[in-house]
C-alpha cells in the first residue's frame, strides 16, 4: 500500500496528547492520525454521531421528564401535608409540651429509620406512588419488589 508523507504543524499540547495516545494504544502516531482522519472524513461519520447524540438527548429528555414528574409529586405532597398539619393540629397545652416534644423526637427517629431502610432498598417511593396511580404507564418488570409496610399513624 502506498502512503503519502505529510509534514504538518500541530499545537504542542496536541502533539503531547497524540504521543501519549500512541504509547497507550501501542501504535504509531501515524496510525492514530490516520484513524482520526478516516473517521473525520467518513461520509457516514456525521450521521452516526448525529444518531448517537439524538439517542442520548432522547434518554436525557425521558430522565428529565421523570425528574420533573417526581418533583411535582414531591411539591404537591409537601404542600398537602403542610395544609393538613396546619388545619388539624391543635395547640399543645403548656403542661404537656415536654411530653409532646419527647413524642416528637421518638416519631422523628422512627421516620429517619424508615427513610434509611427505604433509601437502602433503592426503590423510589415517588415511583411507587406513580405506579399505583397510573399502573398502565409503567412497563412490567420481572421480580418487582413488594411495597414496604405502611407507616404507623401518629400515636395518640
Amino acid at each position: 500500500m502506498s502512503r503519502t508523507r505529510l509534514n504538518i504543524f500541530v499545537e504542542p499540547e496536541h502533539a503531547k496528547r497524540l504521543n501519549q495516545l500512541a504509547v497507550h494504544k501501542g501504535v504509531s502516531k501515524s496510525a492514530v492520525v490516520a484513524a482520526a482522519l478516516a473517521s473525520f472524513l467518513s461520509p457516514d461519520g456525521g450521521d452516526q454521531r448525529e444518531a448517537a447524540i439524538a439517542k442520548r438527548l432522547d434518554r436525557l429528555s425521558r430522565q428529565f421528564d421523570r425528574l420533573e414528574r417526581d418533583q411535582n409529586v414531591l411539591i404537591e405532597t409537601v404542600a398537602l401535608y403542610v395544609r393538613y398539619f396546619l388545619t388539624v393540629s391543635i395547640p399543645v397545652p403548656e403542661g404537656q409540651q415536654d411530653a409532646a416534644r419527647a413524642q416528637g423526637r421518638a416519631r422523628f427517629a422512627q421516620f429517619i429509620e424508615q427513610l434509611g431502610r427505604h433509601i437502602q432498598r433503592g426503590r423510589s417511593l415517588v415511583r411507587e406512588v406513580h405506579e399505583e396511580i397510573e399502573p398502565e404507564s409503567v412497563p412490567m418488570q420481572a421480580g418487582r419488589e413488594e411495597p414496604e409496610e405502611a407507616v404507623d399513624g401518629p400515636a395518640a
